[in-house]
């Protein structure tokens, strides 16, 4: 990046006059076009709460920052962002590249309103085997790609890895457990006894023939499955004249076992080795772009995407956003097939090669087996759309429903669930989901380990207030204004008016007003149907049995209720295995590792003698007296 230029507003350059309100829109895009040279670069345009409106890049900032100064000419939702503008960030930068990958970059991370955005940007799993152990395993990978090994990816999901893995075993019987079960292993496990493991842990199968099957499930994985098959049917004919009957038998199964999953693969390419198929469908200002990944001739998996979008931006727009976004924290393959062309097709390919570090080719093919898939993913998009829309339709019926029922002043956008689970008090946590017009938000979900000191065991309505409480002082201080999309407009609590009113003493000590609560209780015979809804200052009311709203509540509930249930869980698993050196400052699970092994059980540790900690492999004189301190500073 090249010389940084930041214009943050009018005070800032010392043009606003004292008591005079700040200018907004032409007014400011002009004064700021009088600062900028021809310099490629991105530029930011902020509100008068200092929210950013919008993201571009440019190759040409001063030509591009003039077509927002002319009065006329915009479209709507542009013309809207112009008259909220009141002050502009710029970055210039070398090229035009780089101001197309910053501009992806700031997208993601400041998330402005008039942007296409892509929402869920989640990383895709890989298949890794290993290299470092003699015996390899092929198993499941997501993140960095730091193991030494072969990586196959990337998968659409992880079930499309889980099935893979389960063909690999059928048909290549290698291990999957880790590499202490393996070592410890006296007798073959029960994988061995279905078919689904060579059991090389107990010498059922030589180093030298589980290598051979290890390079056979890589050369599977690689698209080169006709070889294998040739291969095992040569060895199963030899085996049969060699009169190897069990052997011959064994061959002939995996055979099968590899033309069963060569029939269920779905769409496999011949003439596309390894591309991304990308394709966009857009309907009532709403759009869904399809992703289906192709490596090594094979369809590892699809997924589907829906970036928010203004009706009016058109497909090139919007691919050329998404494409940006998508690739930006990962590799690209070499080819990307697309249903429309790009805005910048030549700038967008040179940023997914400077990505790659090799090449990549955008094509909207016209004829052909790669028009055929880029038809099929425009089919699946179109038909995702379509059932989004009509859930969404629904969803906002169930919204209307629930703010007539209880005399809300209209549709909640936000719905905020909240739920507590514990054991007799100890490993309390609280839950909370969220819900809106598209469905559950489940990266807004959030779980809370209660830390409270002052609260009884068992102190529901304490657990409840410190939730509260933790939840809305971080909300305020991130958005003291309430201008944004993260303050609710119903809670829904589950408990009675007890917790109703610990909920309301929560939100009064905070200042919070006009947010709408309701208690969800399960009614005198707890009885699903039977439920009792509590208000602030109201009488407890009820739903007709077969009301939808009621319905859609009690999923509401179920969801916060399994979501904390799942997260007391965790918390209550990870406590069983806890031991006293997890607060021993400088021992990690490696040391923790090497103490237990050599001295059988944590407390043993604890009054092992100063000698005795510094014989163990790996634990230095300074971290032996750290230990021994930790657990004698009595003495």
């Amino acid at each position: 990046m090249a010389d940084v230029t930041e214009n943050q507003g009018f005070e800032e350059e010392g043009v606003a006059l004292e008591g005079a309100p700040a200018p907004v829109g032409f007014e400011v895009i002009r004064y700021y076009l009088k600062l900028l040279d021809n310099s490629p670069g991105v530029y930011r345009m902020l509100d008068r709460q200092g929210q950013v409106l919008y993201v571009g890049k440019a190759r040409n900032l001063k030509k591009r920052v003039s077509s927002y100064a002319r009065p006329t000419g915009h479209t709507a939702r542009i013309g809207r962002m112009i008259a909220a503008t009141a002050q502009m960030m710029f970055l210039t930068t070398e090229t035009e590249t780089e101001a197309l990958l910053l501009e992806q970059n700031l997208i993601k991370q400041l998330k402005p309103r008039y942007n296409v955005l892509l929402r869920d940007d989640k990383s895709f799993p890989n298949i890794y085997v290993s290299t470092d152990h003699e015996f390899p395993t092929a198993q499941k990978h997501r993140g960095a790609k730091k193991g030494k090994g072969i990586y196959f990816g990337p998968f659409a999901s992880a079930g499309s890895v889980n099935r893979t893995l389960h063909h690999l075993q059928r048909v290549f019987q290698l291990r999957n457990c880790s590499d202490s079960m393996f070592s410890s292993r006296t007798r073959p496990c029960l994988q061995y006894q279905i078919k689904r493991c060579s059991a090389p842990c107990v010498g059922r199968i030589s180093r030298e023939d589980y290598a051979a099957t290890v390079d056979d499930a890589v050369r599977f994985l690689s698209g080169k499955s006709s070889g294998i098959q040739e291969q095992l049917a040569k060895d199963m004919a030899a085996a049969s004249a060699a009169m190897e009957y069990e052997k011959a038998a064994a061959l002939r199964d995996r055979i099968r076992a590899l033309a069963d999953v060569q029939s269920s693969q779905g769409i496999n390419p011949q003439g596309v080795t390894e591309a991304d198929i990308i394709a966009l469908h857009q309907d009532g200002g709403q759009a869904c772009v399809q992703v289906f990944f192709i490596r090594a001739n094979q369809n590892w998996g699809n997924r589907a995407y829906y970036p928010r979008i203004a009706a009016e931006i058109g497909p090139a727009e919007i691919l050329e956003a998404f494409i940006g976004q998508f690739y930006s924290n990962k590799t690209p393959p070499k080819m990307v097939l697309m249903n429309h062309e790009v805005e910048n097709p030549d700038l967008l390919e040179d940023a997914l090669i400077q990505k790659r570090g090799s090449g990549v080719h955008l094509l909207v093919p016209q004829r052909g087996e790669k028009r055929n898939l880029v038809l099929a993913a425009e089919r699946n998009a179109r038909e995702a759309l379509a059932r989004k829309m009509s859930e969404t339709a629904t969803q906002a019926r169930l919204l209307q429903g629930l703010a007539d029922a209880f005399g809300l002043d209209r549709p909640p956008q936000r719905i905020e669930v909240y739920d507590n689970s514990h054991i007799s008090g100890t490993n309390a946590v609280g839950a909370m989901v969220v819900a809106g017009p598209e469905g559950w938000m489940k990266s807004a979900y959030r779980k809370f380990n209660i830390k409270g000191d002052n609260i009884t065991p068992g102190d529901d309505f304490g657990m409840m207030r410190e939730v509260l409480d933790r939840r809305f002082r971080r909300l305020m201080k991130e958005d003291p204004g309430r201008k944004g999309e993260n303050w609710p407009d119903l809670l829904l609590i589950d408990g009675g008016a007890g917790q109703v009113s610990a909920t309301m003493q929560a939100l009064a000590e905070l200042g919070v007003e006009g947010v709408a609560v309701i208690g969800v209780a399960k009614g005198e015979h707890r009885d699903r149907g039977e439920e009792e809804f509590h208000r602030p200052g109201k009488p407890p009311m009820a739903l007709p049995y077969r009301d939808p709203v009621l319905y859609f509540i009690q999923r509401l509930r179920d969801e916060a209720h399994r979501f904390a249930i799942g997260t007391h869980r965790a918390k209550r698993a990870k406590a069983v295995g806890a031991t006293p050196l997890d607060e021993v400052p400088g021992v990690g699970a490696a040391r923790k590792r090497a103490l237990l092994a050599h001295f059988g059980s944590a407390k043993a540790v604890t009054r092992a003698g100063l000698a005795d900690l510094k014989a163990v492999e790996g634990i230095s004189d300074a971290l032996a007296e750290t230990i021994y301190g930790y657990f004698h500073s009595g003495e």
